[in-house]
């Protein structure tokens, strides 16, 4: 698993990428891109984003399209549903790659720590969990010190 994250001015640009043997991957079908919740159930792309005000936004990205977008005000308290434009999802599936890569626009303008992470469900119904960091004996995609990558307002 792969990832890369770059930004520019209030815009957060992703990219995810399977590689290897992803047909072992429960991938679910391509559908219409539309706000869904639970995502991260089954296999599902996550990006956490930590502004300067402490609070963060959640973002699912499913590789049906489908997505979420959440506000919290601090560590897992404060959770509201975020108003964010719809992110826009491509995918892309080849015999020995997957990739998703999304746009998510309106992220206020200061500096940003963000934390990629994955929910990665294989055909038999196991799931494992991928991030840039695990702080915690058990995966926490919310724990402050998974927030790993600064991304500074240009």
């Amino acid at each position: 698993i792969e990832a890369e994250a770059t930004r520019e001015r209030d815009r957060l640009s992703i990219t995810f990428r399977l590689t290897g043997r992803p047909d072992l991957v429960r991938l679910p079908e391509l559908t219409s891109s539309e706000r869904t919740d639970n995502l991260w159930r089954t296999t599902c792309f996550e990006a956490f984003v930590r502004t300067a005000d402490g609070g963060y936004f959640e973002f699912n990205l499913a590789p049906s399209t489908r997505w979420a977008a959440y506000r919290f005000q601090e560590y897992r308290r404060g959770m509201a549903i975020a108003q964010a434009p719809q992110p826009h999802i491509a995918v892309e599936r080849c015999a020995d790659r997957f990739e998703l890569t999304a746009e998510v626009a309106g992220l206020p303008d200061n500096l940003w720590r963000v934390g990629l992470s994955a929910v990665i469900e294989d055909l038999e119904g196991r799931i494992s969990y991928w991030a840039l960091a695990h702080p915690g004996e058990k995966p926490d995609f919310h724990h402050p010190d998974s927030f790993v990558l600064e991304l500074p307002p240009p």
